[in-house]
């Protein structure tokens, strides 16, 4: 008798998924590894999209030192992120000068979840659902949820900055 096993990948890490970057490009998430990244999803008609500002602001200032953002559009909050990739890639440069990594529009809460925020949410610090545009999770360089902070926490807040330079120094 012949018993054959069927190994699933399970992603343990942030950095083992792979997504469409804005302009439909595979991304490794794997290339980041042993950096620190903010993974935020976003939306630009919402009351908060001015936070676009404070996320390039950090990632023009932690960049050099190994620290990425992400940005994953997303349309599950009273419809603020109604774009296409390319309208929303438009804004984002327009609007924002955008330099940071920006996704494919996903889907963060509900039906449909995109595996990277079933991971976030499985693995953060707390299990509850996305609340709102902005949510922003704080991975460490081994690929693990460090920080989870509420939407409306701004990104030059201390208590990210902080975290952000912990992150760092580990």
């Amino acid at each position: 008798m012949i018993t054959a096993f069927v190994v699933l990948a399970v992603n343990t890490s942030f950095y083992d998924f792979k997504m469409n970057d804005i302009d439909g490009k595979a991304v490794e998430f794997s290339k980041f590894r042993g950096k620190v990244t903010l993974v935020v999803n976003v939306a630009s008609q919402c009351g908060l999209t001015p936070q676009y500002e404070g996320l390039q602001a950090l990632y023009k200032k932690y960049h050099d030192q190994g620290f990425n953002v992400f940005g994953f559009p997303a349309n599950e909050f009273r419809g603020q992120e109604p774009g296409s990739n390319a309208e929303i890639k438009e804004f984002c440069s327009a609007k924002y000068s955008v330099k940071f990594q920006m996704f494919e529009k996903s889907v963060v809460k509900g039906e449909g979840i995109s595996p990277v925020y079933k991971w976030l949410l499985e693995n953060g610090p707390r299990k509850d659902d996305i609340e709102w545009n902005f949510a922003k999770f704080l991975i460490g360089k081994s690929g693990q949820v460090l920080a989870r902070f509420e939407p409306k926490v701004k990104p030059s807040d201390v208590v990210i900055t902080e975290a952000i330079e912990k992150a760092l120094a580990q």
